[in-house]
């Protein structure tokens, strides 16, 4: 059975997921990570992407990241995999596969749900239990957000731009959106569309998508999962946004 293509329109925010094979570590050291991050940033210009927010998981990585061409996170991701695992497997006299299949990925609906993946994108680390604040995981992109910390592979999104008329303003109300817990309902949500591959979105953006797509975006329909609640009720209550 031929795999469905990913879906995938510059100018749209992706949420990605790449997994270690059989959830095995893909970072031993912290050289390693830092050697992901060099490939990923020399990748994300070469195919011009702009790496909003992401966060460097001990087996898993996840990235926020808009494409400026078709196709530009595909070969971003291509470069990032065959340059480190050649590098990896080299360290660590090692052979085969790095990762798990295919990465996963979800175009987001930037005005509902963007701030959310971001959100729930850097706070990885606490729902692992690895650390009890966002601020005090080094791998990610919060502090850049959050604290002015200057971290060069980070473009942030015109959504963080606008949150304040300054950056002290912008950091401040960056800091706020991680004060209470995310919703269990909307993590859960965030998890099964970028596993699934379907779009994280309300209607209009749907039918944006599938008009410069020229084919549907939408899941088959096989009965709302968490007693009937869809996407669309989740995005029109600000709580579960925040």
């Amino acid at each position: 059975m031929a795999r469905r293509p990913r879906l995938e329109v510059p100018g749209v925010p992706l949420h990605v997921i790449q997994r270690g094979n059989n959830r095995a570590a893909c970072f031993l050291t912290d050289g390693d990570r830092r050697l992901y991050l060099k490939c990923l940033g020399n990748a994300a210009a070469r195919y011009r992407c702009a790496l909003h927010a992401y966060v460097l998981m001990p087996n898993h990585v996840h990235l926020l990241v808009s494409p400026d061409r078709p196709g530009g996170v595909a070969l971003m991701m291509q470069d990032v995999g065959r340059r480190y695992v050649r590098i990896f497997n080299d360290v660590y006299k090692r052979t085969g596969t790095l990762w798990e299949g295919r990465y996963k990925a979800a175009m987001i609906d930037s005005e509902r749900y963007l701030l959310v993946c971001q959100r729930y994108i850097e706070l990885n680390p606490v729902r692992a239990g690895l650390v009890s604040a966002p601020a005090d995981y080094r791998w990610t992109s919060y502090r850049h957000h959050a604290h002015g910390i200057t971290d060069a592979l980070v473009t942030a999104h015109e959504l963080v731009e606008r949150l304040g008329l300054d950056d002290d303003a912008r950091r401040e109300a960056y800091r706020d959106l991680f004060r209470d817990p995310m919703e269990h309902a909307v993590i859960e949500r965030i998890r099964e569309a970028t596993n699934r591959g379907w779009p994280l979105g309300g209607e209009d953006f749907l039918s944006r998508v599938e008009a410069k797509l020229g084919r549907s975006v939408r899941p088959p329909k096989r009965g709302r999962p968490d007693g009937g609640q869809d996407l669309a009720s989740v995005s029109a209550r600000p709580e579960m946004l925040i």
